[in-house]
């Protein structure tokens, strides 16, 4: 697996349980997989020939992220290396135009966007969404005719990268990189969803509840697994979406669907990831086959699990570094606070805002979950202190 991140390291376990032999490329002995993984290796993933010495002893090379150069993996790809997903595959998680265009030739319903090469194109692409709607231009001397967002075709997460702008003073930023840049209109949605499914070489594929993930800052701070209250056909339509992607682009691994759901009740996609996700992490104590087995199942092509829960409901709070005093204090409190608490730490150095660990609780009443759930992460963050 390409990336020492959490994802990398919480997949260690997965491999040691199928007995696969499961090894990293780090950037350095700090990251959080490095810590974990003994036979890491720490060089460049954005080095063509470390990348070679890497996959020289793999049968298989994944990846924990998406920022591994495309033209790089085309050359492995072509020198006999097994990628999975490939790189064909990996471009539309890496670029944003390339995905929505992708997407809107096979049917996905995607927001109404346009790739826009400087701000008089915003200006433009706002204007043509005020005639989509049959809406009068606001009378507050704005020049752009609705809020319009803009986001970086690649490279952005976690909500970097991403801008609502309401005028073309405030959409210069976006274009300083000198790349396009996509804008799509600012939608109207009740709450965010994620349809994770797994798919494999021979395909097979499978999918888990849809679920509600709740974003603050760009960032995922908590999901919600069953999305509850999602209607059964919302919920079809989310995985059949989820699936068709999959195939379509014939990802090979774990594919994350992020999407609205919109108020006049519409299913439309927003991100793509293929790798494990953060709306995927409650599948480690809350599903028979965690994302982080099936993606290796995935790309080893071997059966794939269950994705069906344990329990009616699972919650998973995202802890973020934050002012705690003594976190190893926090951590025993909430263990002999909440018995059936599970605490996942990353092992990183603690950073106001970074994601160094989550928490899951698994049950049937999903407003007690939450509340236990976002306890024990404000403990941990040093937010309360009982």
């Amino acid at each position: 697996m390409v990336g020492g991140g959490q994802l990398a390291r919480m997949t260690q376990p997965a491999a040691i349980a199928l007995g696969v032999r499961f090894t990293v490329l780090a950037g350095s002995t700090d990251e959080a997989a490095a810590r974990a993984v003994p036979s890491s290796m720490v060089a460049d993933e954005k080095s063509l020939d470390d990348l070679r010495a890497f996959a020289a002893g793999c049968d298989v090379l994944t990846f924990d992220h998406e920022q591994v150069p495309f033209g790089h993996l085309r050359t492995l790809a072509a020198e006999g290396v097994v990628v999975r997903p490939g790189p064909d595959a990996l471009l539309h998680a890496q670029d944003k135009g390339v995905m929505r265009s992708r997407l809107t030739r096979v049917g996905i319903p995607v927001p109404r966007y346009a790739v826009v090469s400087a701000p008089d194109d915003v200006r433009a692409f706002a204007a043509e969404l005020v005639g989509s709607r049959e809406a009068a231009p606001p009378a507050d001397g704005s020049d752009l005719a609705v809020p319009v967002v803009l986001k970086t075709t690649r490279g952005g997460y976690d909500g970097k990268g991403v801008w609502v702008v309401t005028s073309l003073a405030h959409a210069g930023e976006p274009f300083r990189a000198g790349a396009p840049v996509l804008a799509e209109e600012l939608v109207a949605f009740r709450r965010e969803l994620s349809a994770v499914v797994a798919r494999s070489p021979s395909g097979q594929a499978v999918a888990y509840p849809v679920v509600e993930s709740v974003q603050r800052d760009g960032v995922c701070v908590e999901v919600v697994a069953p999305a509850p209250g999602l209607p059964d056909d919302l919920a079809v339509e989310a995985q059949r979406i989820a699936l068709t992607v999959a195939v379509e682009l014939d990802v090979v691994g774990v594919l994350a669907v992020e999407l609205f759901e919109t108020v006049d009740g519409r299913i439309l996609v927003n991100e793509l990831a293929m790798r494990p996700h953060n709306t995927g992490h409650w599948t480690i104590d809350g599903a028979v086959t965690s994302q982080f087995e099936n993606h290796l199942r995935a790309v080893l092509d071997l059966p794939l699990g269950s994705p069906a829960a344990l329990a009616p409901y699972a919650v998973m709070v995202n802890v973020l570094g934050g002012d705690a005093p003594d976190v190893y204090f926090a951590y025993r409190h909430c263990m002999a606070r909440d018995p059936a608490l599970k605490i996942h730490w990353y092992g990183k150095e603690l950073r106001p805002g970074r994601k160094v660990g989550h928490v899951t609780v698994c049950g049937d009443d999903v407003d007690d979950l939450r509340d236990r759930a976002r306890h024990a992460a404000a403990h941990l963050r040093g937010d309360i202190d009982e």
